[in-house]
């Protein structure tokens, strides 16, 4: 009986002895697969959590800069300022005074003909003095102006123009929209309005108007089709594309979607928009640029032109703008990421005029490059000097 408890005692023991697994080839190496494992585990979570802790400090560093500069602020020559919400005002250069009032002068002459002419028309043409509904007449002009009414002061036009809103702003219409550009001027120009006055009418007309877009991502992929019927969400992509989708068209709605996301606390609207860019980062190119068609069905570009013009340009655009509306955290890292790559392959369609040395962005079809630059690729230097501010911190 001892004996019994004795072997089966030395049995277990044997698995500590090295000279065991010698003995055992195939055991040894499943322990030492088992040890990696858990080692690259463990070395997981606490990679993690340094990297928290960095992020943690660098806010943290941020608060206390703040805290000081607010300090600062608070007391001049010694003497507390009481903190009124009253600006110091600092004389205006008469030329900045002059340029602006001119600005403004632009806009009402510009403004007082839309509500004379085409009020709650999609456009105006000037010419004829006649609105007309490009838009499937949403009042495109009316909303795209809204935040521009509202910075300038001009009060009376903003209230007009948010009564309407509020009143007559109907987007039930039988029309096939771009889901890019109502996006861009309606979504984005209501929730503009909104974050300006505080007003919920232009958050509510704006999930409204992005519900009736939301049906144009149900494809396999998630990449969205370029229109949609307003009135009863029939979706397709334009013949002349050859079926594909525009590369524009569907990395550029993830601003407005993200920032309703967080004004109505529905994530639908950023899962959507999001899914987008993690569907195209599964086969970016190492270059970072895209063709500007791209498969709904499959999520890879076609046998296309490749550009920072003409339904390319706002895709990169928008992957330096969603990391900078992140706040340049590692939730939106990818973005900064993928902007990079795309920055990288930016640089390979350089060149310069001779002899007078001029800058300009090359078209890319197949190997061969185009000496071609359209107007809309003029973003880029901008694009560039944006995405210089904070470089290295994401």
């Amino acid at each position: 009986m001892a004996r019994s408890r004795s072997s089966s005692s030395s049995s277990k023991w044997r698995y500590c002895n090295p000279s065991y697994y010698l003995k055992r080839p195939t055991r040894l190496a499943l322990l030492l697969i088992v040890f990696v494992c858990v080692s690259f585990f463990v070395w997981d979570r606490q990679t993690l959590v340094r990297e928290h802790e960095v992020e943690i400090s660098t806010l943290s560093e941020e608060v206390n800069q703040l805290k000081n500069m607010l300090e600062e602020l608070k007391s001049v020559d010694g003497d507390a300022v009481k903190l009124t919400g009253e600006k110091k005002n600092l004389p205006d250069e008469p030329i900045d005074v002059e340029r602006r009032q001119k600005v403004k002068e632009a806009m009402i002459h510009a403004w007082s003909s839309y509500e004379k002419y085409a009020w709650g028309h999609d456009e105006l043409q000037p010419q004829s003095k006649k609105g007309v509904d490009s838009f499937g007449g949403i009042g495109a002009t009316l909303i795209d102006s809204l935040d521009t009414l509202f910075i300038m002061g001009l009060d009376e036009q903003f209230q007009r123009a948010r009564e309407w809103v509020a009143n007559s702003l109907d987007f039930n219409k039988d029309y096939s929209a771009s889901v890019f550009e109502t996006t861009i001027r309606v979504v984005g120009g209501l929730l503009s309005a909104h974050d300006l006055s505080g007003d919920k009418i232009f958050v509510e007309k704006a999930r409204d108007i992005a519900d009736r877009l939301l049906p144009a991502w149900n494809t396999p992929t998630g990449i969205p089709y370029n229109t949609i019927n307003l009135a009863h969400g029939n979706t397709r992509n334009p013949g002349w594309t050859g079926g594909g989708n525009i590369l524009a068209d569907a990395g550029t709605e993830q601003l407005e979607f993200i920032a309703l996301s967080q004004r109505t606390g529905d994530l639908k609207y950023q899962l959507k928009a999001e899914n987008v860019i993690a569907e195209l980062n599964k086969t970016f190119p190492d270059d970072g640029l895209l063709p500007i068609y791209i498969s709904s069905d499959r999520g890879i570009g076609s046998y296309s032109t490749i550009t920072f013009g003409a339904m390319g340009d706002s895709f990169y655009e928008y992957l330096l703008k969603v990391w900078i509306q992140g706040n340049r955290t590692s939730a939106v890292r990818n973005y900064r990421e993928m902007w990079e790559k795309s920055m990288k392959g930016l640089l390979s369609l350089v060149r310069k005029t001779t002899p007078s040395s001029f800058t300009y962005i090359c078209e890319k079809h197949g190997g061969s490059l185009t000496d071609k630059m359209d107007e809309l690729a003029c973003f880029a230097p901008g694009m560039l000097a944006l995405g210089s501010s904070g470089y290295g911190t994401c």
